[in-house]
C-alpha cells in the first residue's frame, strides 16, 4: 500500500544539493518499507507556465485523501494558494531554503515570493526543513508555528577515500552558478593570492545564465584564465576524484540552508573556508575557516594560511574527518519522514 507521495518538479535525479536530498530521501523511505511514489511535476518551477500550475494542482488533487503528499520548496514556494487549499490529501511541505529569500531576485518578484509562501504555508499539514536555521526563519518571516516543523538534516553516503592531493594544490569549489553561492567573491579572493602555488576548479551548473557570463568575464579581468577552471556539471565519480585531488574547499556562499557540499567536504578530511550565511556555521562546526560573507580581502587571508601553514591546515583537516563520522545516514533521514507521513496521514 503506498503511503505516501513525493511530488517533485522535473529530473528528481538533478546533481544539486536539493534535488539529492530529495531523492535519496524517496529512496530510503522505499527501502525502509514506507511505499513512497515518486510524482514528477512540470520543471518550470519556481516560474511555472499557466498551463504547467493547472497541470501541476490537478496532478496534486488526483492523489487520494490517505496518502500524504511531500512537496518539493520550488513548488511549494511558488504554487497557487487557493489551488493548494482545494488539494485533498495534507501536504507535507519540504523547504530548503524560503524562495523569496534567494539572493539577486529583483525586488518585486522577491516580495511576491515571500507573501505566496506566507499563504501556502497556512494550508500545510506539516512542514520538514533541513536545519534549525531554516525553521527559525520560517517561524519569525513567514508565520510558520515550531509545532508544524520538523527538521530532518540530510543523511550522507560514505563516499570512497584514496586523497591524492593534486601539484600545484587544488582549491575546488562545488555549486551552482548563481549569485548565493558568491563565486564572485572567491574569485576576487584569489586574485588576492596569485603570489602563491594553487589551481582552482569551479564545478557547477549553470542556474544563473547572466551570473555564469559576468564569471567568465571576472576570471579574465583578474587574469586568472589559466588558473581558474569552470567545469560544469559532474558525476558522483568525477567529483569524487576531485574531492581526493584537492587540498582545500572553497566555499564564499551567501547563505544555505544547510549546505550539504560542506559536509561532503569533511568525508575527505579537506580544511575548509566558507562564510557565515544562514546555516554554514552550524553545518561546519570546527571544521572550517567561516569568515563574513562578501569580504573577499577575509576569505583571501584563510586561504593563503591553508596553503602556507601546513599544521593550520591540518588541524581543520583532523576536525573534517571527525565531523564526518556523526554525520547522519539516509535512513536516518528517512526515518524521520516516516515518522511525519505515519503522524500526518493518521
Amino acid at each position: 500500500m503506498t503511503r505516501a507521495v513525493f511530488a517533485i518538479p522535473g529530473d528528481k535525479d538533478r546533481r544539486t544539493g536539493g534535488f539529492i536530498y530529495e531523492a535519496r530521501v524517496l529512496r530510503a523511505l522505499n527501502d525502509i518499507g514506507c511505499k513512497t511514489a515518486h510524482l514528477e511535476l512540470p520543471d518550470s518551477f519556481p516560474d511555472p507556465t499557466p498551463d504547467d500550475m493547472v497541470s501541476t494542482l490537478a496532478a496534486l488533487r488526483a492523489v487520494p485523501a490517505d496518502q500524504p503528499i511531500i512537496l518539493d520548496g520550488l513548488v511549494f514556494g511558488a504554487i497557487d494558494p487557493d489551488g493548494l487549499a482545494k488539494v485533498h490529501a495534507p501536504v507535507i511541505a519540504m523547504i530548503h531554503h524560503p524562495l523569496g529569500l534567494e539572493t539577486g531576485l529583483p525586488a518585486d518578484r522577491a516580495a511576491f515570493l515571500r507573501r505566496n509562501e506566507a499563504a501556502a504555508i497556512a494550508h500545510a499539514a506539516h512542514i520538514i526543513v533541513p536545519s534549525s536555521e531554516t525553521a527559525d526563519v520560517l517561524t519569525r518571516q513567514f508565520g510558520a508555528a515550531p509545532d508544524q516543523i520538523t527538521c530532518a538534516p540530510p543523511g550522507f553516503d560514505r563516499p570512497h577515500v584514496d586523497r591524492q592531493p593534486s601539484d600545484p594544490p587544488l582549491i575546488l569549489s562545488v555549486g551552482l552558478l548563481a549569485p548565493r553561492k558568491g563565486h564572485d567573491v572567491l574569485l576576487s579572493a584569489l586574485a588576492r593570492i596569485k603570489d602563491l602555488d594553487w589551481q582552482a576548479e569551479i564545478v557547477g551548473k549553470t542556474h544563473d545564465p547572466l551570473y555564469a557570463a559576468a564569471l567568465h568575464a571576472q576570471r579574465t579581468d583578474l587574469g586568472l584564465q589559466s588558473r581558474v577552471g569552470f567545469s560544469g556539471e559532474i558525476d558522483g565519480p568525477a567529483l569524487e576524484q576531485r574531492m581526493n585531488a584537492a587540498s582545500v574547499f572553497a566555499l564564499a556562499t551567501r547563505y544555505e540552508g544547510y549546505g550539504m557540499v560542506l559536509s561532503e567536504a569533511m568525508f575527505y578530511g579537506l580544511p575548509i573556508v566558507t562564510c557565515d550565511g544562514g546555516a554554514v556555521s552550524k553545518t561546519v562546526g570546527n571544521a572550517a575557516v567561516v569568515v563574513a560573507k562578501d569580504d573577499p580581502e577575509a576569505f583571501a587571508t584563510a586561504l593563503s594560511r591553508l596553503l602556507t601553514d601546513s599544521a593550520h591546515a591540518k588541524t581543520y583537516s583532523d576536525c573534517a574527518f571527525e565531523m564526518s563520522t556523526r554525520l547522519a545516514s539516509w535512513t536516518d533521514t528517512a526515518r524521520i519522514f516516516e515518522e511525519v507521513v505515519y503522524r500526518i496521514g493518521a
